[in-house]
């Protein structure tokens, strides 16, 4: 096939007019959606807040750089963003508050790129040793963005996204009310698209298997509160992790 054909044939996006090579994408009749306007139509932040654009640059060129290393993740720092925003945005329409949380699910990973790629790449279980690298992730994170000003919300979700409530998470142990609320948030939606995501070594749960795990972690892993309102919220979320990855007529809203 002669390379303008090919070309031709390529689907783009008719939202931002990006290139579509391979799902995940999202077709309306004979029209195609890329995930990252999806999420930014259905569940994206939507901030009252004039949002820089030097400083949304900066957040966003962090996270593109880390879901690059790491490969496997897609958009899932994106993800885990606007579906967290869903959360949050069912307990406060506090502007600022929302911008925070969003940034700070975005940027939660990022303390990664400091992490080997012998670690971070590996297909098989890690060892002790390196899950013990693999746990400094968080402090890293911290230390990268904490001395950003406008990220000082952000900087506690990234430090104390991998705590639960019951007190057996990592770097610190914190414990219920001790861990910040938006970090709380996030843990219940990271949990969700982890769950809700091909891995090398397993298949994508289906919504309700993953929303079972969830309840039955409520109170251990996750905040009961938060587990409340991510059930209050089941409606939009199910639809959003059921077309993350799915070629299927979608109506916006």
């Amino acid at each position: 096939m002669a390379e303008q054909e090919i070309q031709e044939n390529i689907q783009k996006c008719h939202l931002c007019g990006t290139p579509i090579g391979a799902q995940p994408y999202i077709r309306e009749g004979n029209k195609y959606c890329c995930e990252r306007c999806f999420l930014s139509s259905i569940g994206g932040h939507k901030s009252s807040v004039e949002e820089n654009d030097d400083y949304l640059g900066v957040v966003e060129a962090l996270t593109m750089a880390l879901d690059e290393r790491e490969h496997e993740t897609g958009m899932h720092s994106k993800r885990v963003a606007c579906h967290t925003q869903v959360l949050a945005r069912a307990v406060t329409d506090d502007a600022v508050f929302l911008q925070q949380i969003y940034w700070g699910s975005l940027l939660h990973d990022i303390g990664k790129i400091a992490i080997p790629d012998a670690i971070l790449l590996k297909h098989d279980a890690l060892d002790e040793d390196e899950w013990a690298i693999m746990r400094t992730h968080p402090e890293k994170g911290y230390a990268i963005v904490k001395s950003i000003s406008f990220l000082g919300d952000a900087a506690e979700i990234v430090l104390n996204h991998e705590e639960h409530y019951d007190g057996n998470g990592y770097p610190h142990g914190y414990r219920g009310d001790e861990i910040p609320f938006g970090a709380r948030l996030f843990a219940v939606i990271d949990a969700l698209d982890a769950m809700t995501s091909d891995r090398p070594y397993r298949s994508a749960m289906r919504f309700d298997e993953a929303r079972r795990e969830i309840v039955n972690m409520s109170g251990s892993q996750f905040d009961p509160g938060v587990v409340d309102v991510f059930l209050d919220s089941e409606i939009t979320l199910r639809r959003m992790v059921e077309m993350k990855c799915m070629d299927a007529s979608a109506q916006y809203t």
